[in-house]
């Protein structure tokens, strides 16, 4: 397990966009397209795209499933225990304000948030 830094914004940006970064390499689309998709579904449900339902109801038109993380000890299973507890397979952590893209157990982002606690994760409809 380890954090891996990853910035897909074109414009190295990395403030305001973790959910087209995060979407981006989960999905495996280009920032731009994730941008876009997303600004859509905004646009659709007359909402603005940084909304996690907005967000969330991209993922599911691509077929993804959301599960949430049982509350039975708030603050304390973080991003760092996720990917120990998940070594294969790729998804997407939600933690309220900010996502998070885990591969493999890895944590793919602009800054080591391994001490941040998931709400929910995003993975490939079974």
């Amino acid at each position: 397990m380890a954090f891996i830094h990853y910035n897909a914004n074109p414009l190295y940006k990395d403030t305001d966009d973790c959910t087209i970064r995060a979407i981006s390499l989960f999905t495996g689309k280009t920032y731009d397209e994730t941008f876009v998709g997303i600004a859509v579904t905004g646009f659709e449900l007359k909402q603005v795209m940084v909304t996690n339902s907005t967000w969330a109801r991209y993922l599911l038109s691509l077929g993804y499933v959301r599960t949430a993380i049982p509350n039975y000890c708030p603050e304390c299973y973080t991003t760092c225990e996720f990917c120990r507890d998940h070594p294969t397979g790729k998804f997407l952590l939600s933690t309220g304000t900010h996502v998070i893209t885990v591969i493999y157990g890895n944590y793919y982002d602009t800054w080591d948030s391994g001490n941040t606690v998931p709400l929910g994760y995003w993975s490939r409809k079974e």
